[in-house]
């Protein structure tokens, strides 16, 4: 009866959830489920890690092929041309023979103006005219004792001739006739003060016209109706002799030793896309010891768009010279000097030491260093080192 009764008691005192079938089952599929997520993870999580391996082992490879490959550089082979040097120059235009016109004579007042500025003129003509009133009436007086001296001359003259044939027959002295003949002489001697007094007068009047000391351009008036004007009134007239103009460039004196006389030049005023063709005529002899510069006159014909005072630029000529041309981002530089890389028979990159010459818009002449069948390194030349091996391509100009 005891054993019994403990049997009960253990049965009585257990889970009760335990002893039900339809929980059981439930638990148990809880954890299946729960195995199936944990297992389907972990298989998740080595998948990554095979990507992740086989895609780092391709990278790798990848990057020692690229760091074994060597570089890519663009070379020319520059070979030897003809190359016309040029020297850029800015300045000012001007006349090239300015003519400055003023008063000539004892002045006055200005009655007309017959010239404006821009027009055109010829040697001699009149460019502005002064009251001659006064002196022209000098000039009428001056005429009349002209006739008064000619009449006296030729009473002289008559007396003379006169007496001269009452000589031979005792009733005039031969000191008679040498008074006479002084008379007749001084006579003739006022009518050619009495005639130069009138040329003096004609001159007079002459000098109050202004007029052009040659034929060319009207630049600038500085004179109007009324004004008074005399020898002292300066300037009241700028002619451009024959409409020529120039340009005066400042230059270097490194610059100015390599110029000469006769060189070409093309200007290009401000403002203007049209280029006229010039000439150097002169060349500064003297440098200046502030600017060390001096200066250089381009000559140039006539044409509207060349206005003296305006600003202009210039291309000189500076010589012709056969060598092989570079585009200055192939020539490199350091505390040595001028060089360039070439790329020799193996492909690997040499130093070559150069010297430099004339610089035109199209590069730079290299005049000594190379022969023009070197493949020199275009560009990029800075990122390269002597016996570095390249793959060179070659750029066609």
């Amino acid at each position: 009866m005891n054993y019994d009764a403990r049997i009960d008691t253990a049965e009585v005192q257990g889970d009760p959830a335990d002893l039900d079938p339809l929980h059981y089952a439930d638990d148990e599929e809880r954890r299946s489920r729960r195995r199936i997520w944990i297992i389907s993870a972990v298989a998740f999580i080595l998948l990554l890690v095979l990507w992740y391996a086989m895609h780092r082992g391709q990278s790798d490879a990848d990057l020692g092929k690229n760091s074994n490959q060597a570089p890519v550089v663009s070379v020319i082979a520059p070979g030897r041309t003809n190359i016309v040097g040029l020297i850029s120059a800015n300045g000012t235009l001007a006349a090239r023979r300015e003519l400055p016109v003023g008063a000539a004579g004892e002045g006055g007042q200005v009655s007309r103006v017959l010239v404006e500025p821009g027009q055109w003129v010829r040697e001699g003509q009149v460019l502005a005219q002064v009251d001659r009133s006064v002196q022209v009436q000098q000039q009428a007086s001056s005429a009349a004792q002209i006739q008064v001296a000619q009449a006296d001359a030729r009473l002289a003259q008559a007396n003379l001739e006169r007496a001269l044939k009452l000589v031979d027959r005792g009733f005039i002295s031969r000191a008679d006739v040498d008074r006479l003949t002084a008379q007749r002489d001084a006579a003739q001697a006022r009518v050619r003060v009495a005639n130069a007094q009138y040329g003096e007068f004609g001159a007079r009047i002459r000098r109050l016209d202004i007029i052009a000391p040659a034929s060319g351009l009207v630049l600038e008036r500085k004179v109007e109706p009324g004004q008074i004007v005399s020898s002292g009134s300066g300037v009241l007239f700028r002619i451009a002799k024959g409409g020529e103009m120039e340009m005066l460039a400042q230059l270097g004196e490194t610059d100015l030793a390599g110029l000469a006389t006769g060189v070409t030049a093309k200007v290009t005023p401000v403002g203007s896309s049209k280029v006229f063709e010039g000439q150097v005529w002169q060349i500064s002899p003297v440098i200046d010891p502030q600017t060390r510069q001096g200066r250089v006159r381009i000559a140039l014909a006539y044409a509207p768009e060349l206005r003296p005072g305006g600003f202009a630029n210039a291309e000189i000529a500076s010589g012709t010279i056969v060598a092989p041309m570079l585009p200055e981002s192939a020539v490199l530089s350091d505390n040595s000097g001028s060089y360039v890389f070439i790329v020799g028979p193996d492909n690997k990159i040499v130093r070559r030491t150069v010297k430099t010459g004339i610089l035109t818009s199209n590069g730079i002449a290299i005049v000594q260093g190379l022969n023009g069948s070197e493949r020199v390194v275009l560009r990029a030349g800075a990122f390269l080192a002597p016996g570095e091996s390249v793959v060179a391509r070659t750029v066609t100009r």
